[in-house]
């Protein structure tokens, strides 16, 4: 099958591929990352680790490198918790593929993306957190190993207001 009979067409919707970690410590801990002052999007609010797919990247070589470079650890155990498509009203819009990651090694580090800090679950509602965080740390922190992903769609209301949906 060659590259033409794929049907790209710029007529059809198309997304740019992300990737979001969220690191779970041994004793049930959460890593965030605060978004540094100087960031575009989300600076000063706490987000799980992740960023875009780079051309000639899979999802989970993604994955691994922006864990890497964004904390300096490495997971022994990445779970694949489920996919947002992010309705943008443009074109391109977004998928997001959000992971659990487990048995972390390495040596915690910032990056230029922002400071990192690990959360007791119940606490981090007390935080400036982006909008999703909280709804997307609860499904990642209440799945297992063998369960059906998520699948999420996030639209905006005539008042620019995220609306998440989820199934599964």
């Amino acid at each position: 099958m060659g590259v033409k009979s794929q049907g790209v067409s710029q007529d059809r919707y198309m997304v740019i591929p992300r990737v979001l970690i969220f690191p779970f410590s041994s004793d049930g801990k959460v890593l965030l990352l605060k978004g540094g002052e100087h960031k575009r999007i989300w600076a000063g609010q706490w987000n799980g680790i992740g960023g875009h797919v780079e051309a000639g990247e899979s999802i989970l070589q993604a994955v691994r490198r922006e864990l890497l470079e964004e904390s300096g650890l490495q997971a022994e155990c990445l779970l694949f918790c489920g996919a947002v498509m992010a309705e943008t009203q443009t074109n391109p819009g977004i998928a997001f593929f959000v992971f659990r990651a487990e048995e972390l090694s390495g040596q915690q580090c910032e990056s230029t993306e922002g400071g990192l800090q690990w959360f007791v679950l119940d606490e981090i509602n007390q935080f400036p957190l982006v909008e999703d965080v909280p709804t997307l740390v609860g499904k990642v922190s209440r799945f297992q190993a063998g369960s059906p992903p998520f699948w999420g769609l996030y639209r905006y209301d005539a008042n620019d207001q995220l609306v998440m949906s989820f199934e599964g």
